[in-house]
């Protein structure tokens, strides 16, 4: 997409990985104060040696840290803290470490509707129930805790639902959570003594002026040891989204809480037999929970790169709601957060029973054109569920500037032609059933 990498995590990254650079004069001095910290809690000092299954200890106290000051002191235990391959090896984890019973007793997971498809998919290949629950697309995507009581209910028929997946900010939707909707899905978690998985990727990108990242961490904490000490939690964080983007690297981190002891040594022992995650991947999380201090050298520049990516996204989402909404057939909740834009097409009754008739969902039907005919690649929205009788696409605000203005005029040119070709046949059709 065209994003320079932040030069403080390719720097630590690249001293870890070859430390004969230790002794170059290129590389500032706090870059190389981490990088030997994190050689040092390396075996061998070596970033090829396995690390502990959870982690290299160093990086799982940095992390702790990490937390505590994003929270405004909410205590952080790094014994909670597990280094993962990316978020999702760390939420394919959990999953398969809650899931079991048959039948009517079969674990039920509610997932959001939008949603990002590994939830969907991992929740197929263990076996268990997927529980839907639909995002309020009227008010900006947001979480409405009726809705899980209701699907909650209906669940219960058949199957017990014992975990709640939150993707915030939301990917596929791009809304962030306040404070209140938090409160109020913990409380109902707590209430039915549901196991919480909080994805929080995305806590780092929040455009919206309005909005605010509230971890579900604090939150519980703030109301109240009842809460804070009873309600299992664990929440997932990556190197692969916020200002640094870098998914080649797979490194993420999950902190639990509230967990049972013999259960948290079954997911020791579970972890364990892959080993442990790509040390290389460790490294560069460290770097993004633990990143210069206003008296470093690298703080400067590091603060500069990090502001001029996460206010260009900011430019972006703002200018993606604003092209999506000028173009008849087209509604697009604000970007708050994330990385991507979810609009609402309408799509002609008669490209609708075009795609019926090739075995295709309608939004798919689109996407394809689109591709074809642009060269434009979007996700279409039955991809991550859609209530029925809407229709969706997915695009990501990652291109710069000015190629993402120049492919949003091109989708805006594409749906007008889309909606003229398809409203032209329907009245040629009415013209000829009027004939006959």
């Amino acid at each position: 997409m065209g994003q320079q990498p932040i030069t403080f995590v390719r720097q630590v990254v690249a001293l870890c990985c070859f430390p004969e650079l230790l002794d170059s004069p290129g590389f500032p001095d706090d870059a190389k104060q981490r990088a030997q910290r994190i050689l040092q809690g390396c075996g061998g000092r070596s970033l090829g040696s396995y690390s502990a299954s959870q982690g290299v200890e160093c990086i799982r106290q940095d992390i702790a840290a990490y937390i505590q000051q994003r929270d405004q002191g909410v205590p952080a235990d790094w014994d909670n803290v597990f280094l993962t391959t990316g978020a999702s090896d760390g939420i394919m984890s959990i999953l398969k470490l809650l899931v079991s019973g048959q039948g009517e007793s079969r674990t039920g997971v509610m997932i959001p509707i939008p949603q990002y498809p590994l939830y969907s998919a991992a929740i197929s290949e263990l076996e268990a129930v997927q529980v839907n629950y639909y995002l309020d697309e009227d008010e900006c995507w947001a979480l409405d805790v009726r809705e899980l009581q209701q699907r909650y209910q209906d669940a219960k028929q058949h199957c017990q639902p014992r975990v709640l997946c939150i993707i915030n900010p939301g990917n596929p939707t791009g809304q962030v959570q306040d404070k209140k909707c938090i409160e109020e899905v913990l409380h109902f978690a707590y209430e039915e003594n549901l196991f919480v998985m909080s994805d929080e990727v995305y806590q780092d990108n929040v455009y919206s002026p309005d909005c605010q990242f509230h971890s579900f961490k604090k939150v519980l904490y703030e109301m109240g040891p009842e809460y804070f000490n009873s309600v299992e939690l664990a929440s997932f964080h990556s190197t692969s989204k916020g200002y640094t983007g870098e998914c080649g690297f797979r490194g993420g981190y999950m902190e639990v809480l509230n967990m049972d002891p013999e259960v948290k040594a079954q997911l020791v022992k579970m972890l364990s037999v892959r080993l442990c995650p790509p040390v290389s991947g460790q490294a560069a999380m460290d770097v993004i929970v633990n990143p210069p201090k206003p008296h470093e050298p690298s703080y400067a520049q590091f603060t500069k790169e990090k502001n001029l990516v996460l206010d260009a996204l900011a430019q972006k989402a703002k200018m993606t709601e604003e092209i999506l909404n000028s173009v008849p057939g087209i509604k697009c909740n604000p970007v708050q957060g994330a990385m991507y834009a979810f609009p609402q097409i309408f799509i002609p009754p008669r490209a609708i029973q075009e795609a019926q008739a090739l075995s295709m969902a309608p939004d798919m039907l689109y996407c394809l054109r689109l591709l074809e005919e642009t060269g434009i690649c979007v996700v279409p929205g039955s991809g991550f569920g859609q209530r029925e009788g809407t229709f969706h696409f997915r695009m990501t605000i990652l291109p710069s500037t000015e190629k993402l203005k120049i492919l949003l005029t091109k989708v805006k040119d594409f749906h007008l032609k889309f909606l003229q070709e398809y409203s032209a046949q329907e009245t040629t059709q009415e013209n000829q059933h009027r004939e006959t």
